[in-house]
């Protein structure tokens, strides 16, 4: 079970790529409606986070950008774990702070693309068959 949980999308059969990868962008979009209140500005006017709110939806969006760093290419955790809360957030700013928002989207972005990097160190290395060889063609016969 947990290499399934933790082997390559690649390897993996279509569908279970894309049940995968959407029930990641369900995760991304539930985590910031309920760590962010209905209605609310995520970023005060002073430029705080409100309450531990943000501080558990950045939490978990960096969880989820390393699980998807670990499981898939570099550009999907950015596509599942940063657009549906930037779109979310573009929504509830209501065009009133559109420099928050790109700040947030950029922080957001930028974070989930650190923790997908790192979590790609964690895969397992793939053997290479030439992996030692200074040239090919010193071992001829």
């Amino acid at each position: 079970m947990t290499e399934k949980l933790l082997s390559p999308l690649r390897t993996r059969p279509w569908a279970e790529r894309w049940l995968t990868r959407t029930l990641g962008a369900g995760g991304a979009t539930a985590a910031y409606a309920i760590c962010v209140p209905s209605g609310s500005v995520p970023v005060s006017v002073a430029g705080e986070v409100s309450g531990g709110g943000g501080v558990l939806l950045a939490v978990i969006l960096v969880c989820l950008a390393g699980y998807f760093g670990h499981r898939d290419d570099l550009a999907w955790p950015l596509l599942l774990v940063a657009v549906p809360p930037a779109v979310q957030m573009y929504v509830s700013f209501e065009s009133e702070q559109p420099l928050a928002w790109a700040f947030a989207t950029l922080v957001i972005a930028a974070g989930a693309l650190v923790a997908a990097t790192v979590g790609r160190c964690f895969r397992p290395r793939e053997e290479d068959p030439t992996d030692g060889l200074l040239c090919a063609a010193a071992h001829r016969p």
